[in-house]
């Protein structure tokens, strides 16, 4: 039987986890499928909340990859990168074919990178809106 939801911790666990191990293919895999992560948050789920976090996030990869802002902690970009990751991997801690409840530990990713980046995203923030040119 899958599990219904995972705990905070373990969202923070598997984040740390992932996020130590974050390459430059992964920042490539994420600005590659930029379509499918936007998809996935929405469409009807519990990722649907984090609709407009998520295009922030998407911005700060693309700066970061491209070198237009690198005032963001390593450990910062790297979560970011890896939460998205693990959004888009359909087997993770409760798999995303369950329906509803599979998207379950995925928001619970989200909001604990969200949480643990909350002041650096607040930064880079600011810059966008301060250097936004598109």
């Amino acid at each position: 039987m899958a599990r219904e939801n995972i705990s905070e911790s373990e969202a923070n666990e598997e984040l740390n986890k992932r996020a130590n191990n974050v390459t430059e293919e992964d920042f490539e895999k994420v600005l590659s499928k930029k379509a499918r992560i936007e998809h996935l948050f929405t469409s009807k789920g519990p990722l649907q909340k984090f609709i407009n976090e998520v295009k922030l996030l998407m911005s700060l990869v693309k700066d970061y990859y491209n070198g237009s802002y690198r005032e963001i902690p390593w450990w910062s970009i790297s979560a970011v990168v890896a939460a998205l990751i693990y959004v888009l991997s359909p087997v993770d801690l409760i798999p995303d074919f369950i329906p509803v409840i599979g998207f379950l530990d995925d928001a619970a990713v989200v909001a604990a990178c969200l949480s643990l980046i909350r002041k650096d995203l607040d930064a880079y923030r600011l810059w966008k809106a301060n250097n936004s040119i598109d």
